[in-house]
């Protein structure tokens, strides 16, 4: 079965995509996505082919992970999120164990992304969420955006602090796309309360990375966004 969906996710590959998708998402020396490998599929197609392997294995979506192939690697995620919403609690533990023994496989924003709050965030949203906490300490900038971005499951059930926690934390990361990810969470709260976004950004706006302010406050009114673009709150 692994041979036959590998065959089938690359007869899919593009040339050209695969080109554009390696510049797309820095894979260049130095770059934060360095020496990944795309092949030039996009993310439409493997949903779809996710959907028709849905009943393959978990065993099959874990040999997935460990590809050298970033498109096996995003399709493994795709379907660890199916398996890991029709799971019962010891399957779901099984899957969220095996995601955060495998982080340096998800090394790029858009496999944190499509997985964090699907997987980890949903997993600790009724347990004890100290994994995040140690996550947002990690050198490993994945692991600092599979924290944040993880909250955005509790946020999208009302559950704030943790989100500022972390972001708190992430104040000072060095990381542009850690800024991002931070910034995203914040407007994502102020969606749903901006009261409670503000009281976090008048603590920290003047200090906080540019980028990081620029993302919470994007949807708010141009008048108040232009306050705090210019330090007048």
């Amino acid at each position: 079965m692994l041979a036959e969906i590998r065959s089938n996710l690359h007869k899919l590959a593009n040339g050209q995509d695969a080109a554009q998708l390696q510049r797309y998402f820095k894979t260049g020396p130095g770059e934060y996505g360095e020496g990944d490998l795309f092949i030039g599929v996009r993310v439409p197609a493997i949903r779809k082919l996710a959907r028709q392997y849905r009943d393959t294995s978990v065993g099959i979506a874990q040999k997935l992970l460990i590809s050298k192939i970033h498109e096996e690697r995003l399709l493994a995620l795709v379907l660890f999120i199916d398996h890991y919403n029709k799971a019962d609690d010891a399957g779901k533990k099984t899957i969220y164990t095996y995601y955060l023994g495998h982080t340096h496989h998800i090394n790029n924003w858009d496999l944190v992304d499509i997985s964090a709050e699907k997987i980890v965030g949903a997993y600790l949203y009724e347990r004890n969420r100290q994994p995040l906490k140690k996550l947002v300490k990690s050198s490993d900038l994945w692991e600092r955006r599979i924290a944040i971005m993880s909250t955005l499951y509790f946020i999208r059930n009302n559950d704030f602090t943790d989100t500022l926690f972390l972001a708190e934390k992430l104040l000072k990361d060095k990381e542009d796309l850690i800024h991002k990810a931070v910034g995203w969470m914040l407007r994502e709260v102020g969606n749903r309360d901006q009261k409670i976004e503000e009281n976090f950004l008048k603590q920290h706006y003047q200090t906080m990375p540019r980028t990081m302010l620029r993302y919470a406050i994007e949807k708010f009114p141009e008048a108040l966004r232009q306050q705090y673009l210019q330090s007048k709150i």
